[in-house]
């Protein structure tokens, strides 16, 4: 099949098209799909460029096959008005590589206490999101689905009950915890904001989305409230599909927040993909400098990268094994993640943005850290074997990402 592109838009698809007039890309049995979508990025610029920046991030992105990121907005400045905001947009306009849609914070400066002013962002958000902190007041959130519901937004929670949490810890309180003397994070500290929420929205109406769920009881609330009909939608990330607790190591590169899990609680996440109830996969992408991750589990900070080994380890781990349909994992990493955000392509089509990823069902690699274009390097993925990779992206029709070659 070709597809022909012009102005940054898909123009033709045929079995044939005429070459005359294009520059024409050969991509030799390589399957080309939507480009990819993550919802869940930390791109630290403004602010934290020494973690990362937009450049770096986008460029990790492009390499990944992702053509949008939704960055979140635990920044300095915190975008939690119009000038702090725009600061942020600024920032995108020089840096990024690909499409970038930032959030706008729920509370100012992600402290809980009061409302961001979420009307004066609207305009320029995909949503809402205090990530990296959840609301603990449910008086706030309440006040805070109900703006969102007038502004037709989605609130996008980190869910995380703080009264729930042991000072200290540093891993999923399960076998290895106990097995090494670590201090671990309760699961029903997610699970039981995740219930508050759902009750939240029964009252209000409000397009709701789940950040990084984790727990087996998370997919079964989240199950529940899409069986009534409410408006929730839920993300994943890779490595709570493929890894339990029994996989790690007292390395910064496997700390993170929500910790991995039990193996019972990947498993419940696997089925919760299969069946739908897990709309979306997303990386939560959130690179520190090396000394931040050299602490081992205990003494580095939360957060891990992803961006550029996500597609490779999901299609080697669950596409390969059966576990997972190609056309299922394509889905929640290209289509539904548009249409929860309203955001644009997400079909081959003409008329369409020519937002392309081209995918190497065949390459077999080892993942190397060492050689991401992000800043950050700390993914429990390093040195794994797998079977595929990306081997070209194209947003609004331009070469962003291109397999051993230089980008362009």
């Amino acid at each position: 099949m070709d597809v022909a592109v012009r102005n940054g838009r898909i123009v033709s698809i045929s079995p044939s098209l005429p070459r005359k007039g294009f520059s024409v890309i050969e991509l030799n049995e390589r399957l080309f799909v939507p480009g990819f979508v993550d919802v869940h990025v930390h791109l630290r610029e403004p602010g934290f460029s020494y973690k990362e920046t937009i450049a770096a991030g986008t460029a990790a992105a492009a390499a990944g096959g992702y053509t949008a990121v939704c960055a979140m907005p635990n920044l300095k400045p915190v975008p939690d008005c119009r000038e702090a905001l725009s600061e942020e947009l600024r920032a995108i306009d020089r840096g990024a590589r690909i499409h970038v849609y930032p959030y706008g914070a729920i509370t100012r400066g992600e402290q809980g206490a009061e409302l961001a002013d979420l009307k004066a962002m609207a305009a320029d958000v995909p949503g809402f999101s205090d990530d990296g902190r959840g609301v603990q007041s449910e008086e706030r959130m309440r006040q805070a689905m109900v703006l969102a519901k007038e502004l037709d937004k989605p609130i996008v929670a980190h869910c995380e009950d703080e009264s729930l949490l042991t000072k200290g810890w540093c891993v999923h309180d399960g076998a290895y915890a106990k097995a090494h003397g670590l201090t671990g994070n309760n699961p029903e500290s997610e699970w039981r904001q995740v219930e508050r929420d759902l009750q939240l929205v029964r009252e209000t109406g409000c397009r709701y989305h789940v950040c990084h769920i984790s727990t087996k009881e998370s997919v079964a609330l989240i199950r529940q409230a899409k069986a009534e009909g409410l408006p929730v939608t839920c993300e994943t990330g890779p490595h709570y599909l493929v890894l339990c607790d029994e996989d790690l190591q007292d390395d910064g590169r496997f700390r993170m927040n929500p910790p991995i899990r039990s193996a019972a609680d990947r498993d419940a996440l696997l089925e919760g993909l299969l069946d739908g109830t897990i709309d979306c996969i997303a990386t939560d992408h959130a690179p520190h400098s090396a000394e931040e991750k050299s602490g081992g589990l205990r003494g580095s900070l939360n957060g891990i990268v992803g961006l550029e080994c996500a597609f490779p380890v999901l299609y080697t781990q669950l596409v390969q094994t059966g576990v997972v349909p190609l056309e299922l994992l394509l889905d929640r990493l290209c289509v539904r993640p548009r249409r929860i955000f309203g955001l644009p392509g997400g079909e081959i089509a003409e008329g369409q943005p020519a937002d392309l990823t081209v995918l190497d069902l065949d390459d077999p690699h080892v993942i190397s850290a060492a050689d991401f274009r992000s800043l950050g390097k700390a993914t429990p993925f390093d040195g794994w074997g797998v079977s595929a990779g990306i081997y070209m992206t194209l947003c609004g029709g331009n070469l962003v990402y291109v397999h051993e070659k230089e980008d362009m």
